[in-house]
């Protein structure tokens, strides 16, 4: 079947059912989108009957294309882009957390950009990444080429923000998801002439709150048609924002495809679109149970579109369960490539279903784990957290328990819970002791975020959600943060420290030390910026606000290759404070 594919040369044979389909193969690689919103629920698109907003490019996906009526990702975001990434279970991959290192997929799995790349596909991703920081973590270690965006859980500005080009800090350029599709269409543009898979992991409408006028005005005095249905208090302001943040990203889909077209690429192009979990606020979700953090159905539900023009179905509607782990099989098969990967894949690939009427379909399950919690989905039935059983064809709502009702089901079900959990092994912060990579020897920088980083003595974060916070209230030479890192080879390297400093506290002395390496510099110029955010904010945030931190020199250090704790104190204290801190830089001197 491979080989006819690869031939190229008048038609490829696919069971359904009892009939056999003839298709025809396209000459050239196919190029893939991959476009992914960041806790945008199921039901935060027209296409699926929300009246509140309008989302024509994204419903077009769905109307060219295919769309899966129950389609599962994991209740947070880290976990659904690990499985997305690799076509395995986040629980295999070391992912158990948002932010400080339980984020990161472990060394040693194959990701479905490096599938890609090794077939002869440029690869690029432009986003929130959200698997790891510091190299052989980063996005361009897990085979994109070129990366543009934040590698952290969530950002605190989305108006021309501090980012990373391929590891060097930059300043983003206009509002956040514009400028990501921005980078995109160059990356089309550019490669229009070869075979490319293109990643857009957008960050909103995860908070803080953040949309140009253009969108918010549309909503910030409209009364809202559906509304959550259940007892949860509803945050209509932070809802209008939330939609306000989808149109704008069906914008940028729009231009997406239109660019596309242009270019003559839209029916050698597969165009996917979905989220990474449930809805970030309680509001319409199609009556479902659950939102973003839950593992019941309002949790783990998104949608997704696959649009392949004349060569997949147009409007066709896929009624069986499937699953991010199913992205990286699915995607290698229609793009014809054979691959190998270092671990089995949990995911299956979707073909029959996306080409044919009446595939010959195994049932499956799906499971859905995040702190803790496990629930489990079958074509008909979800067995919950507490192991509670619903008939999900008869009430998606979960609102009657049928457990006593089909006990033998019911214990069935829980026992592959059980021996799924008991299988996969989940990793936790008790148990993760993967240090902090310093120094990949084919990376030039490593950035070392205060996120990833331990406060001592009166330091404090500057806000409980570690993702883009500072260390402040640094006094005393007894204050140090530290970091437990793993310099990955012997190198020398120029370290710079991003911070602020009130002018009447410059003059103290800094120094940074691992094992017998040290470098000690003065800080001489003075920089007060103010917190900012919250004029941009259209609803409260729960994240910390951020200020314009500006790099300082420390000097060259050497390090040498192995474990340990990376060290940033002050010998001399000429103020108050000392300063407030932001992140270090490492960029390998290479001889």
């Amino acid at each position: 079947m491979g080989k006819i594919k690869l031939l190229c040369l008048l038609l490829f044979v696919v069971c359904c059912g009892d009939s056999i389909e003839p298709k025809i193969v396209p000459e050239k690689k196919p190029n893939i989108v991959l476009i992914m919103a960041d806790d945008q629920g199921w039901g935060d698109l027209s296409f699926n009957g929300n009246t509140n907003l309008s989302t024509p490019n994204i419903d077009a996906l769905a109307k060219n294309g295919v769309s899966f009526e129950h389609f599962y990702v994991q209740p947070v975001c880290s976990p659904t882009r690990a499985e997305l990434l690799t076509g395995r279970h986040s629980s295999r991959l070391g992912v158990y957390a948002t932010s400080t290192g339980g984020e990161r997929i472990n060394l040693g799995e194959t990701t479905i950009a490096e599938v890609f790349k090794k077939a002869g596909y440029k690869t690029a991703a432009y986003g929130k990444w959200h698997n790891g920081m510091q190299p052989p973590y980063h996005p361009n270690a897990k085979g994109f080429e070129d990366y543009y965006g934040f590698t952290s859980g969530h950002w605190g500005n989305y108006f021309s923000p501090m980012l990373e080009h391929n590891g060097k800090i930059v300043k983003g350029d206009g509002f956040l998801v514009d400028d990501l599709t921005n980078h995109g269409l160059d990356f089309i543009s550019k490669h229009q002439g070869e075979p490319f898979f293109l990643y857009l992991p957008y960050n909103t409408p995860h908070s803080p709150m953040q949309v140009p006028d253009v969108y918010w005005d549309t909503f910030e005095d409209k009364e809202l048609d559906l509304k959550y249905q259940g007892e949860e208090a509803t945050n209509i302001n932070h809802t209008k924002a939330t939609l306000a943040m989808v149109e704008n990203i069906d914008y940028n889909v729009g231009r997406i495809t239109k660019k596309l077209e242009e270019l003559g690429l839209e029916k050698n192009t597969i165009v996917i679109y979905l989220s990474d979990n449930g809805p970030n606020g309680w509001r319409w979700n199609g009556g479902m149970r659950g939102r973003k953090g839950s593992t019941d159905e309002g949790g783990v539900r998104t949608s997704f579109f696959v649009q392949w023009k004349n060569t997949i179905p147009s409007g066709k509607s896929v009624p069986q369960i499937a699953s991010a782990i199913d992205l990286l099989p699915t995607l290698s098969s229609m793009a014809n490539i054979d691959y190998v990967t270092k671990n089995p894949i949990d995911g299956r690939d979707l073909t029959p279903l996306l080409l044919h009427e009446n595939p010959n379909w195994e049932p499956r399950i799906v499971y859905n784990h995040w702190r803790g919690k496990t629930s489990i989905r079958t074509q008909k039935y979800r067995l919950d957290n507490e192991d509670h059983l619903y008939d999900m064809q008869k009430d998606h709502r979960q609102t009657t328990d049928i457990s006593l009702q089909f006990p033998q089901l019911t214990d069935s079900l829980i026992k592959m819970k059980k021996n799924w959990l008991s299988e996969i092994s989940p990793l936790s912060k008790e148990s993760d002791n993967r240090p902090f990579t310093l120094g990949h020897p084919d990376y030039e920088y490593t950035q070392i975020p205060v996120r990833d980083g331990i406060p001592h003595g009166n330091i404090k974060r500057s806000n409980r959600h570690p993702n883009n916070t500072f260390f402040t209230s640094w006094t005393s030479l007894e204050d140090s943060m530290t970091w437990d890192v793993e310099v990955l080879a012997d190198g020398e390297f120029q370290v710079e420290l991003y911070y602020t400093c009130k002018a009447e506290n410059v003059g103290s002395l800094i120094e940074l030390s691992l094992g017998e390496s040290r470098i000690e510099k003065e800080i001489t110029i003075g920089h007060d910026p103010p917190l900012t955010g919250m004029e941009n904010d259209r609803d409260p945030r729960i994240e910390s606000y951020v200020k314009d931190f500006i790099p300082m020199d420390l000097g060259k250090i050497k390090l040498k290759k192995g474990k340990g704790e990376l060290t940033l104190k002050a010998t001399e204290i000429t103020g108050k404070e000392v300063a407030d801190v932001r992140l270090l830089m490492f960029r390998r001197i290479q001889d």
